[in-house]
């Protein structure tokens, strides 16, 4: 659980959540298929949409889940323009019957190369069933430092700021280090994350504590204690 609106995104490595945010307006969603619902015009509205009937559908069922991604940045206050798709985090445990929740509610649930995610459609749009974020197993300590925010109008666990920023630095490596995609998140949700926590899980790689020098240098964070 964001990712900026650019169809040439580095190679993602595994274990890693795109976040991408639109960097202009709103993006025209395609004509649907015959036979299938009008969806908005609006491509990030469907992308709302998509993830409140999957929040929705998971809040019915019972499973422990967060939204992620760039919707869970727009629930803590970012940007509305939305692309790419909806995410969510669930227990790696839960993966079975999550899936056939899904499938009972009459979405297709596709198995990627990758075995940390189960994806499917919704809405005519893409959504992401993840079991690790940034190398790590989703674990239900995780799920429940959620925020229970609205999201465009229904009420779902969201990934907390710091969690969800610690996510996307944790994933930097010299392989995927799009400081682009996530300069605009931590500038939207600067203001409640717990910077300190974020320096003590992953300040000592090379990737997070570069990023972290940029914050600094731009003014969107304090310096470290300690550093001039």
């Amino acid at each position: 659980m964001t990712h900026n609106g650019e169809d040439t995104a580095p190679l993602r490595r595994p274990e890693v959540t795109e976040l991408r945010l639109a960097q202009e307006g709103p993006e025209r969603s395609a004509a649907p298929a015959p036979g299938q619902p009008d969806l908005p015009h609006d491509r990030s509205q469907a992308i709302l949409e998509a993830a409140k009937e999957i929040g929705a559908l998971f809040k019915r069922a019972g499973h422990p889940f967060a939204l992620a991604g760039s919707v869970a940045v727009y629930a803590h206050g970012g940007s509305r323009y939305l692309q790419h798709d909806a995410d969510f985090c669930v227990l790696p445990d839960d993966a079975e019957t999550v899936a056939a929740t899904l499938r009972e509610a009459g979405l297709a649930v596709r198995t990627p190369p990758e075995d940390w995610l189960l994806k499917t459609t919704c809405q005519g749009q893409n959504v992401d069933i993840i079991f690790a974020l940034a190398h790590q197993p989703v674990t239900r300590d995780l799920l429940e430092r959620a925020h229970v925010l609205p999201v465009d109008s229904v009420l779902m666990p969201v990934l907390s700021p710091t969690d969800l920023i610690r996510s996307l630095l944790s994933a930097f490596s010299e392989h995927y280090c799009d400081f682009g995609a996530v300069l605009p998140v931590a500038r939207a949700v600067r203001e409640k994350v717990d910077w300190k926590e974020v320096r003590t899980t992953c300040g000592d790689q090379p990737m997070p504590a570069a990023f972290l020098f940029l914050l600094e240098r731009l003014h969107v964070i304090d310096p470290q204690e300690g550093q001039p």
